[in-house]
């Protein structure tokens, strides 16, 4: 693995306070390799035999049953997944594929695990990063539940914007039929709804969105951090 790699895992929350000795033996068995797009690293209900760490590029977690499959998150630089299952030694409850070109660390579970029973300050940021992933669950739940579809877009909205810097006009960050995928509408569904935003000054080209008037859709969307607020 090439030092700045190496460097840049070690600054993880996940890995940063451990002990040298061993963070080093945790990446002795680790290897990086690159994946092009649309590659499945993973299938739900295998063993999980590794951590991965994507790099560069993105990957897209996913799931099926009965002929349906829905997107459920997007991992990006430089971030983990999927811990939980690493920890219990229990099988991958969701897939991944890369959505485009990626470079992933694979950490082996077992290692993962060892240095889990051995390293006090690992084990801590363990669980911390998975309370974090749990309360992201409840908040997507809570968007879920609680929201109509014109209002889960309109806040996907207005957290997208803020993540590509505020201005009023920016990209998604993905085609419209994974967006309504992550959403929990069908294509159809997200196509009403995109125009039932447009009184509240939201117009759509491709995938790129303008908000007109902003604090008209703020009325409307009415955000809120213990929803939609994903950094705490």
């Amino acid at each position: 693995m090439p030092d700045s790699e190496y460097r840049d895992i070690r600054k993880l929350d996940l890995f940063s306070q451990m002990a040298d000795a061993h963070f080093t033996a945790l990446m002795r068995g680790a290897y990086v390799q690159n994946f092009p797009a649309q590659i499945e690293l993973i299938t739900e209900g295998e063993p999980s035999d590794f951590l991965h760490i994507v790099l560069s590029g993105s990957v897209d977690l996913f799931s099926a049953w009965n002929g349906r499959d829905t997107s459920m998150a997007t991992v990006r630089p430089i971030s983990t997944f999927i811990l939980a299952a690493t920890i219990k030694d229990a099988p991958y409850l969701m897939s991944a594929r890369t959505q485009e070109k990626s470079r992933i660390a694979l950490i082996p579970s077992q290692d993962v695990r060892a240095i889990f029973d051995a390293d006090s300050n690992f084990a801590r940021a363990i669980v911390t990063e998975l309370a974090q992933c749990y309360r992201s669950v409840i908040k997507s739940q809570k968007d879920l539940k609680l929201r109509t579809s014109l209002e889960r877009l309109a806040n996907y909205l207005l957290r997208q914007q803020k993540r590509a810097g505020g201005g009023a006009v920016f990209e998604l960050d993905f085609e419209k039929r994974r967006l309504a995928s992550v959403l929990g509408m069908t294509p159809e569904n997200l196509s009403r709804a995109f125009k039932g935003l447009q009184p509240y000054g939201v117009t759509v080209t491709g995938t790129r969105i303008t908000i007109g008037d902003q604090a008209d859709l703020e009325r409307f969307a009415k955000p809120n951090p213990l929803i939609d607020d994903f950094t705490t």
